[in-house]
């Protein structure tokens, strides 16, 4: 195993070594000569035959040689931690690498380096995450790696497949983003949660650069749950229920007009409306702010009062967890936004 770990640390060393033989020559052939023995090493290693007894007994007397001089009894406990740490070395490694594959497989196949923590991978920053409960123990921790394993080559099928608009025949009350008359072929379904800034943001880029023109586009509402069952923003939970519930009662463009008013325009303190309901209103001052929208659409009070009333009815809390079931287990989305168009899913900020 000396061998191994040695080989491990000189190919780490080796990039310092191929500076430093640009302006010595001799530093890298002395080097190149010590990592050709390691290889060689390695080599047999991997055909599991026995490496070179001299190779590692150079290793061990490169190290020990000042103490046999100066401390003899030390030489035996200090071989015995070269062994150890040769070990851990080759271990740290191997799990590095696994690790790697893990996570290059998981960015690739479900858009995020991280499975059960997506908001925890930088490269998938500008999204909202659907993360996953933390394990309580060890044994938690080993059956979720195994299941974050099982999710990434399971979604594999998802990565290579070409979505259309069959995949969300089981979906319901989709709103629609594009003009209703729209005659394009070409269909999108966005997955957003209202309370989601980056889903704003994206929301902004799609009709600043025309997408919704260029594709007829649905809008499935969805609400993020922390790992607790708690929602990740304040209001998300009622503002999803209440536009499904304009979609339930009108089939149009209704609830796409809310949607659009909550991500574009701003209170008379120029503060985003999202942000408002994020942070700052409870719960009934929610539905009466969606209520007031309504009205200025010129709805009568019967018709808002019936909203109102579906908006915690039977009806609208079996649409929400179907699209809940939609979302999670069918498409396997690990990031809000989800976007899913030109026959690809997208996960994150839609930039044009």
């Amino acid at each position: 195993m000396v061998c191994v770990a040695a080989f491990i640390i000189l190919c780490i060393v080796g990039i310092i070594v191929a500076f430093l033989s640009i302006f010595k020559r001799e530093i890298g052939k002395k080097y190149l000569a010590v990592f050709k023995k390691a290889w060689h090493c390695v080599f047999k290693k991997v055909r599991l035959q026995k490496c070179d007894t001299n190779f590692k007994d150079d290793v061990k007397n490169t190290i020990l040689k000042r103490v046999i001089l100066k401390r003899p009894k030390w030489v035996k406990p200090l071989s015995v931690i070269i062994e150890i740490l040769s070990v851990l070395i080759v271990a740290i490694t191997i799990w590095s690498i696994i690790i790697a594959v893990k996570s290059l497989l998981a960015l690739w196949v479900l858009g995020t380096c991280n499975v059960s923590k997506p908001s925890a991978c930088s490269l998938t920053s500008e999204s909202c995450s659907i993360d996953a409960e933390e394990p309580k123990n060890i044994f938690e921790q080993i059956g979720q790696n195994i299941g974050q394993w099982g999710e990434i080559f399971g979604g594999i099928p998802d990565r290579l497949k070409t979505w259309n608009e069959e995949d969300f025949k089981d979906a319901k009350n989709l709103s629609v983003l594009s003009p209703i008359n729209s005659e394009k072929k070409n269909y999108a379904y966005d997955i957003i949660d209202p309370g989601c800034v980056v889903c704003m943001r994206s929301y902004k880029n799609q009709k600043s650069s025309g997408f919704f023109d260029k594709h007829y586009t649905y809008v499935v509402f969805y609400s993020i749950k922390n790992p607790d069952g708690t929602y990740r923003f304040k209001n998300s939970l009622i503002t999803t229920k209440f536009l499904l519930a304009t979609e339930y009662y009108y089939h149009d463009d209704t609830a796409s007009k809310l949607l659009d008013k909550l991500f574009t325009e701003n209170d008379d303190s120029d503060i985003s409306w999202q942000n408002r309901l994020n942070n700052d209103f409870e719960e009934n001052e929610t539905i009466e702010l969606l209520s007031g929208w309504l009205k200025d659409l010129g709805k009568t009070d019967d018709e808002i009062n019936s909203i109102k009333d579906l908006t915690n009815s039977d009806e609208i809390k079996d649409i929400l967890e179907n699209n809940e079931k939609t979302v999670n287990e069918k498409i396997h989305a690990k990031v809000i936004p989800t976007l899913i168009y030109d026959g690809g899913k997208h996960g994150g900020l839609y930039k044009d």
